[in-house]
């Protein structure tokens, strides 16, 4: 039985309000795929771009390899229609492509789920903080009871 790999992007969901999620595959070399089932990769300072109609993850970055910038891109891979549609949305002003989490499904692959994401001000991060500690004091008083 295999060991569940999810590899989160905790920054994002702090950094932006996420609209669309979509599951995508990886194009990944064998040390690209070693490094993510030993959980060495980073994807917080990550982001997703077109190039010539082909959908690239910029800034990924696997620990095990040695850096060069060959391997901090890697090719996305999804259906035709959805590359249009998420071309089309990422066109407006403020709306980035935001990788959310790498995981293994259950045959086996790689995949990452990203999201088309608009970026939050200062007072919606501050919200956020306050409202997350709300709930752990409501939990800490609820754990007392």
């Amino acid at each position: 039985m295999q060991e569940n790999i999810n590899i989160q992007n905790k920054k994002a969901r702090f950094k932006y309000f996420t609209q669309k999620k979509y599951v995508a595959g990886l194009v990944l070399t064998g040390l690209q795929i070693k490094s993510i089932r030993s959980k060495n990769v980073n994807i917080d300072n990550s982001y997703c771009n077109f190039d010539s109609n082909e959908l690239f993850l910029y800034n990924v970055n696997f620990e095990n390899i040695h850096v060069n910038k060959k391997n901090n891109t890697v090719k996305l891979l999804l259906n035709k229609k959805e590359l249009l549609k998420i071309k089309k949305e990422s066109d407006n002003p403020g709306i980035t492509i935001v990788p959310l989490k790498i995981f293994i499904n259950q045959s086996g692959f790689a995949k990452i789920q990203i999201s088309i994401a608009k970026g939050k001000k200062n007072y919606d991060k501050r919200q956020t903080i306050k409202s997350r500690e709300a709930k752990i004091k409501i939990s800490r008083v609820m754990k007392k009871n």
